[in-house]
């Protein structure tokens, strides 16, 4: 199961295991249990410290970590694989008495969670926001004796999948009920569990000082404006609802210059890790809900969520964007029952049926292409009259028997039996007809919308809703700054983004400089 270069890597980690572990196996005669028994056993002939035991668990297969002589541990019900072999690490050495590089305030705030809480996630090896998901779990079943986790293939064990109704990854259970979907955070678990975590978050922030530089956005282009300012010496701070924004989303990406290939969730941890390198305040999970206007002290107001605010000299906005969705009946209805935005994550649910992907352009065609390689059957939408993707995808998709293509077609509605969708309507263009396509998966793939709603009324907005800048990052209002994918600055791309966002950075420094201040900052003693 392991190639020589993992099994080296592996038996570099388990150095560090410091209590001995035990790999609870529950197997049954099918391929995929002896594919589970090769694994742990080489898994355990690396280390001294882990030894294989049977037992019989209701599925099979399955193997639970378990600290030697107590209830510490996690299971694994499926080969965590793919994107799950971090977690597989993670969880032997953490079982194994590895500290975890967690926060002490949150590992506290974790440990002294009471009640009971026993949480099934289900995942798929394609996916690439399960893992935070199955980490951040089974270092809480770790940490807290009251909690136990356990990680569920949905591709291997799709009758559980069909009689629970999960049509999305990941998809977390809390004590036999739905808990969340999606990807989540420890910090965003910890904090649905302890009720009072946001009250004192609240009044953790309104303490702050005012900032020279604030932030508002932690995706690329929030990131780099973040180091910018900060390597300037000026006291900065970053403010996001999810540090990483949609790139966390993003599987495959190829065209970030100087490095060939990497994925979403790597490239925000070298983001963040790179932020933190210098004297930032990360304020994340959460969610900006106004601004106002620069007072007579000179400094401009963020109100959050929580009730709480900031205040700061100059601000730069990078609130970034989300998928577009249809606005068509039964999409709302549907969402996570057979409607998707990500093909990736929920692709393998799907192994065997029919689905339609919305939107030809290079994201819809990609999306069809991995499709078609799971699915029986995929039918791709496009409402212009051809597709928009470049010309070496449209060959491949052009090339692959289970793919229909239907150009000129606008859906109109998604239809459903009330727990999942079971087709969809869309109507011809050229004919003014309508159409039904029985299918069982929709997956929606039609561009991005900027998050500025909240700015509407306080700074100049486009049509379209993305923030007005002019060749410095400048917005309508003096002092405040935008970039990324929520500006009218045209292609929507992560290293355009990031060059906004350093230069949004140098403008916001140039601005305070020029101000006529009425007191002397730290930082422009330093730079005396």
């Amino acid at each position: 199961m392991l190639d020589a270069n993992l099994t080296q890597q592996l038996k570099a980690y388990l150095v560090n295991i410091r209590q001995p572990i035990e790999l609870v196996t529950s197997l049954g005669d099918d391929a995929k249990s002896r594919q589970m028994g090769e694994l742990v056993d080489e898994i355990a002939a690396l280390s001294d410290s882990i030894a294989v035991v049977a037992a019989d668990d209701r599925r099979k297969p399955s193997f639970m970590i378990r600290r030697v002589g107590t209830d510490i541990g996690v299971r694994f019900a499926g080969l965590p694989m793919g994107h799950e072999f971090t977690s597989l690490v993670l969880a032997l050495l953490q079982v194994g008495g590895h500290p975890s590089k967690a926060a002490q305030e949150l590992i506290a705030q974790v440990e002294a969670l009471e009640g009971s809480f026993h949480f099934e996630t289900y995942f798929s090896l394609s996916c690439q926001n399960c893992p935070d998901v199955v980490q951040a779990l089974n270092l809480m079943a770790v940490l807290n004796p009251r909690v136990t986790h356990t990680a569920i293939d949905g591709g291997l064990f799709q009758d559980e999948v069909a009689d629970r109704k999960v049509m999305a990854v990941p998809t977390i259970f809390l004590n036999g009920e739905v808990f969340g979907q999606g990807r989540m955070e420890l910090e965003q678990i910890v904090a649905r569990l302890d009720t009072d975590a946001p009250a004192r978050a609240a009044a953790k922030i309104a303490q702050k000082d005012a900032f020279d530089v604030l932030v508002v956005g932690g995706g690329p282009a929030g990131a780099a404006a973040a180091i910018y300012t900060a390597r300037k010496g000026i006291r900065t701070g970053i403010v996001a609802e999810r540090f990483g924004g949609q790139v966390l989303d993003t599987m495959a990406i190829e065209n970030f210059i100087s490095v060939s290939h990497t994925e979403g969730p790597k490239l925000v941890a070298d983001l963040e890790r790179h932020v933190r390198d210098y004297d930032v305040d990360i304020m994340n999970l959460q969610r900006a809900e106004r601004l106002v206007p620069a007072g007579p002290d000179g400094l401009y107001t963020v109100a959050l969520a929580n009730g709480a605010s900031l205040r700061a000299r100059t601000v730069i906005l990078s609130p970034g964007a989300r998928w577009r969705q249809m606005n068509v009946p039964g999409e709302d209805a549907y969402r996570n029952k057979g409607v998707a935005y990500c093909p990736h994550c929920d692709g393998p649910l799907y192994k065997g049926k029919r689905v339609a992907v919305i939107g030809g352009g290079n994201s819809g065609v990609e999306a069809a292409i991995d499709l078609a390689g799971i699915v029986a059957h995929v039918t791709l939408i496009e409402y212009d009259a051809e597709l928009r993707a470049d010309a070496v995808l449209q060959r491949k998709l052009a090339s692959l028997p289970n793919v229909r293509i239907v150009t000129s077609a606008q859906t109109i509605e998604v239809d459903g039996d009330g727990d999942r969708v079971t087709g969809l309507s869309y109507r011809d263009r050229n004919r003014d007809s309508v159409h039904r396509i029985d299918l069982e998966g929709v997956f929606v793939q039609i561009g991005l919308v900027p998050n500025t709603e909240w700015l509407a009324g306080a700074i100049a907005l486009s049509p379209r809703g993305e923030i007005e800048v002019d060749h410095r990052g400048q917005t309508s209002l003096p002092g405040v700054f935008a970039a990324g994918d929520a500006t009218t600055v045209p292609f929507k791309q992560i290293v355009i983004a990031m060059g906004e966002g350093s230069k949004a950075a140098l403008s916001a420094f140039d601005h305070l400089i020029r101000m006529p201040a009425e007191e002397t900052h730290d930082w422009e003693e330093a730079a005396e």
